[in-house]
């Protein structure tokens, strides 16, 4: 099935949800049970629970929650990480994107996490006007 690529569409029916545990961001050469992986040029990133890096001894800054947007997106829309990030942003609740071959994801401050959700199922649920607003200002739509 094809992921939603119509960004009015994707913001309505974004759905995030907050999957269960705290999440670390940590770099480490060694084997271990992550969440993701990203290959940079410096070191190897993982993303893995809090509990996995205090049993492995890894060392990480900040605590994060794991949001997934639930609506199925394409790999080809535009605009929702913009949208998402703009909307985070403007309440001041930072956040690290993520993409996934059928959900986009946000780790933000664990602290925020229901701040964060509350901005998103608002973004969500925002009259179409006051969606268009925000997506005007990102330069999205004219």
């Amino acid at each position: 099935m094809a992921g939603q690529s119509d960004l009015d569409t994707l913001l309505n029916d974004l759905r995030p949800t907050r999957r269960p545990g705290e999440f670390v961001y940590v770099t480490t050469s060694r084997p271990v049970e992550a969440e993701a992986r990203i290959v940079e040029r410096e070191a190897g990133t993982l993303i893995l629970e809090r509990a996995v890096a205090d049993r492995e001894g890894l060392s990480y800054e900040g605590s994060y929650a794991w949001l997934t947007l639930e609506v199925h997106s394409s790999l080809e829309a535009v605009g929702l990480t913009a949208a998402v990030s703009r909307a985070l942003a403007d309440a001041g609740v930072p956040c690290n994107m993520l993409a996934g071959f059928y959900h986009d994801h946000a780790l933000v401050p664990a602290g925020r996490a229901d701040e964060a959700l509350a901005v998103l199922r608002g973004l969500s649920a925002a009259p179409r006007g006051g969606r268009y607003a925000l997506l005007r200002w990102l330069g999205l739509y004219r």
